[in-house]
C-alpha cells in the first residue's frame, strides 16, 4: 500500500505491491504527454471534430419559469456518442497509444462508458473488454449492443449484486493478471493517479461553461448542479468554480426508494471514512467495513464509494451534497422532456429533479447535462 496524492484524507493508492509499479508507469506518461503539444493538439483536434465541442450552454427558458431560476443546461447529451464520457476516453485512449498498448479494458454500469470506451478502441485500432453488471446489462440492452457494433466484446458480471461496483471488481482484477492492457476507468475513482487523470480530461466541461456564462449574463453563475455517482461529470464542470467562492457546488445523489429503506446509493449523505477499489473515500458500509448493497434506478448512480475530491469538497463544506429519489427523478425525466424536448439521461435527471427543490429566487444555475436518454426510454417506459 502506498499513499500517493490525496485529496485531504481521500484519495491514495491502496493496491497489491504487484501494481504499484504498474501505477507509476501510468502517472509517468501522463504528467508527461499531458502537457506535451504534439498530444494537446491532437486531442483538441478530435475533441472539436470527432466530439463536436464546444457544447453548448443552453438557456431553458421555459423550464426556468417553472422552477424560478434562471437555469442554463451545459449540454454535454449533444456529444458524440450521447454523454460527457467520451472526453475522458478519448484522453485515456490516446495516452494508452503512445504507452504502446493494443487492448482497452473498462468497466460500466448505464453503459456510456461501456459506449465511450468502445468508440475510443474503434477510432484507434485498439481491441476492447467491458465489464459490465447483469443487472445493468439488461436493463441498458441497447447500448451492450451498441458496444458490440463498435467491435467490443462485453464480459458479463454475475457476481454480488451484479452491478457496477462488481464490474468495477472483475475489470480490476483483469487489469492485474493482464499487465498488457491499458485500464481505461471511466469515474473520478480508482488508485492514484486514476481521480487526477480523468478529473483532468474531464475539465473542459467547466472550462467551456465558465467562459460561456460570462459571455451570456457577463457573471459567474450562483449554483453549479451535477449529479453525483463516481463523480467525473460534476467534478469536470464543478473544477472550474472550485475556487470561486460565491458560486455554489451542489451534487445530486441517488436517495433511490428513500433513504430509510437501505435501497438507495446516497455515499456522501449517509457513508463514512472507507477505503474501496484502490483508494479511500466515503463509503457506504458495514460494521466490518465492507461496501453495503446500494440501489439506483440509474445505472451509472448505483456505486457504494465516490470520488476522493468529491469526499474532501463535502468534508470541507466546499460542496453541497443533496438526494433525490427514484421518483422525483422519473417525473423530472418526464417533466424536462415536455417542457424543453430535451430527453435526459436517468442519471441527469436526479440533478433536474433538484431544481424542482429548490428556492423560487431569480439565481443563475449552471446544469450540467450530462447524457441524453435514449438508453433509457425502454426501461422507463415499463416503470411510467
Amino acid at each position: 500500500m502506498k499513499l500517493a496524492q490525496t485529496f485531504g484524507q481521500f484519495g491514495g493508492q491502496y493496491v497489491p505491491p504487484l501494481l504499484v509499479e504498474r501505477l507509476q508507469e501510468l502517472e509517468q506518461a501522463f504528467l508527461r504527454y499531458k502537457e506535451d503539444a504534439a498530444f494537446k493538439k491532437e486531442l483538441a483536434k478530435l475533441l472539436k471534430d470527432y466530439v463536436g465541442r464546444p457544447s453548448p450552454l443552453y438557456f431553458a427558458e421555459r423550464l426556468s419559469k417553472q422552477v424560478g431560476n434562471k437555469i442554463y443546461l451545459k449540454r454535454e447529451d449533444l456529444n458524440h456518442t450521447g454523454a460527457h464520457k467520451i472526453n475522458n476516453t478519448l484522453g485515456q485512449a490516446l495516452l494508452a497509444k503512445r504507452m504502446g498498448r493494443k487492448t482497452l479494458i473498462a468497466e460500466t454500469g448505464a453503459g456510456q462508458h461501456g459506449v465511450a470506451t468502445a468508440t475510443a478502441a474503434a477510432l484507434m485500432g485498439m481491441d476492447c473488454i467491458i465489464f459490465m453488471g447483469e443487472v445493468d446489462v439488461d436493463k441498458q440492452k441497447m447500448n451492450v449492443y451498441r458496444m458490440e457494433l463498435l467491435g467490443a466484446e462485453v464480459r458479463v458480471v454475475k457476481s454480488g449484486l451484479k452491478t457496477l461496483k462488481e464490474a468495477v471488481d472483475e475489470a480490476l482484477m483483469h487489469y492485474i493478471e493482464h499487465p498488457e492492457v491499458f485500464y481505461l476507468l471511466g469515474s473520478q475513482v480508482g488508485p492514484h493517479p486514476y481521480p487526477q487523470i480523468v478529473r483532468h480530461f474531464q475539465k473542459v466541461i467547466g472550462e467551456e461553461a465558465k467562459k460561456q456564462i460570462l459571455e451570456q449574463e457577463g457573471r459567474l453563475p450562483d449554483e453549479i448542479i451535477a449529479c453525483v455517482g463516481g463523480g467525473s461529470n460534476a467534478i469536470g464542470i464543478m473544477s472550474a468554480f472550485i475556487d470561486d467562492k460565491d458560486v455554489g457546488l451542489i451534487g445530486v445523489e441517488p436517495a433511490g426508494k428513500g433513504l430509510k429503506t437501505g435501497k438507495h446509493a446516497a455515499t456522501l449523505t449517509l457513508g463514512s471514512p472507507g477505503v474501496i477499489h484502490g483508494f479511500r473515500c466515503m463509503l457506504l458500509q458495514d460494521k466490518d467495513g465492507n461496501p453495503s448493497e446500494v440501489y439506483s434506478i440509474a445505472s451509472g448512480l448505483d456505486y457504494p464509494g465516490v470520488s476522493p475530491e468529491h469526499s474532501h469538497l463535502h468534508e470541507t463544506g466546499r460542496g453541497e451534497y443533496v438526494t433525490v429519489t427514484d421518483r422525483e427523478a422519473l417525473a423530472a425525466f418526464h417533466d424536462v422532456t415536455r417542457q424543453e424536448g430535451i430527453i435526459p439521461a436517468l442519471e441527469t435527471a436526479h440533478a433536474l429533479a433538484y431544481l424542482y427543490k429548490m428556492k423560487p429566487e431569480g439565481k443563475i444555475v449552471i446544469l450540467n447535462f450530462s447524457g441524453r436518454g435514449d438508453k433509457d426510454v425502454d426501461f422507463v417506459a415499463k416503470h411510467r
